[in-house]
């Protein structure tokens, strides 16, 4: 893939999240084939290092340990319409009848893995005990930072992703604030997506912007650092896309996004904080079908379980528990003027896209 058309500025903390990505693709390609050990930049402190090494060790283990399924995930895809939400157990029941997974009953995951369908696409990575102690705490205080913005959140009714019947506080009350928001450097206001100009996300509007993407600053490289891993081609994508939104946002002069831009640190352009919450079975249809979403989950919990692997819920757990989902919306992608991307597969043991 060309990569000559993306401009990313000096000054941009995405920069050091490239760098990032660059060194654990190449470690992880080093440990995969055996090769000379690698320099990480001198631009990378050492927490950001270490972070990537574990990263790197853990990428390993779970392209070493593929667990295959005979379901067609590309045609399973195309069964699914944007409406379905994911919720009717009676319309997915007759989902799977047609592309059956392969296995009866449940099977659980519980080390790093890559799940893979009949046709060596990759559907999901599972990767456990991938992030530093370092890093989880940076996740904690980050949440903690956008407590206020979490408690707005939660309503009396409505939409379940903010119905207060789905949150609990954490142990002892004195946990993480629950509630779901969403931070993005260009946000689409549902059913406006192609219709106006996007706009920086609610919670990035305020005075403490600057300090809010500093502190998610280092978790997003992570996510990112993986993706350039799992899934080159929708890294570069989303790179792409970035970049040619800054462009935008300067000729346009697009309220507060060449500010936001400069701070924020994931290839992804959208990230929803979720604390303390339980949810039903859904699909998450602002996503994009062969891209790759990256959740991520810390804090003191047990007897918590994702189910299923590409329609999923949460069920309730003890404790305090906090997830970090990144996303890309193909709908800034299509602003930006950026072309899809295909799956991401492994052939012969060489990750690649179709």
């Amino acid at each position: 893939m060309s990569t000559c058309d993306i401009k990313i500025w000096r000054t941009w903390a995405l920069a050091i999240t490239h760098e990032a990505g660059a060194y654990t693709e190449q470690k992880f390609n080093a440990e995969k084939t055996g090769g000379e050990p690698v320099i990480p930049s001198p631009n990378l402190d050492t927490d950001l290092v270490m972070a990537c090494d574990r990263l790197a060790d853990v990428l390993i283990k779970a392209y070493k340990n593929p667990i295959k399924m005979q379901i067609d995930i590309a045609r399973y895809s195309k069964l699914i319409s944007p409406k379905n939400t994911g919720h009717n157990e009676e319309k997915e029941e007759k989902l799977l009848e047609r592309c059956p997974p392969g296995h009866e009953g449940t099977k659980v995951v519980d080390k790093p893995a890559t799940i893979i369908d009949v046709s060596g696409t990759i559907i999901a990575w599972y990767l456990p005990d991938a992030l530093t102690e370092t890093t989880q705490k940076e996740i904690r205080a980050a949440t903690d930072l956008l407590g206020p913005s979490l408690e707005k959140s939660v309503k009396a009714d409505g939409n379940w992703r903010y119905n207060q019947e789905w949150f609990k506080q954490g142990s002892e009350n004195v946990g993480s604030t629950p509630g779901c928001i969403n931070l993005s450097p260009a946000w689409f206001q549902q059913g406006h997506e192609n219709l106006s100009d996007p706009e920086v996300s609610a919670s990035l509007k305020g005075p403490s912007s600057e300090n809010i993407l500093k502190a998610i600053a280092r978790p997003a490289a992570i996510a990112s650092a993986a993706l350039r891993v799992m899934h080159p081609q929708q890294y570069f994508a989303g790179l792409r896309a970035l970049s040619h939104l800054g462009d935008k946002a300067l000729s346009k002069e697009l309220p507060q996004m060449p500010e936001t831009l400069q701070y924020w640190a994931s290839v992804f352009n959208s990230l929803s904080i979720i604390s303390n919450q339980e949810t039903p079975n859904h699909r998450d249809h602002l996503s994009i079908p062969e891209c790759f979403d990256i959740l991520t989950t810390v804090g003191n919990y047990s007897n918590a379980r994702m189910r299923r692997i590409v329609r999923h819920g949460v069920d309730g757990g003890e404790g305090d528990r906090i997830a970090w989902a990144w996303y890309m919306r193909d709908s800034v992608h299509i602003y930006a003027g950026v072309p899809s991307c295909g799956w991401a597969m492994v052939e012969g043991g060489i990750l690649t896209t179709v």
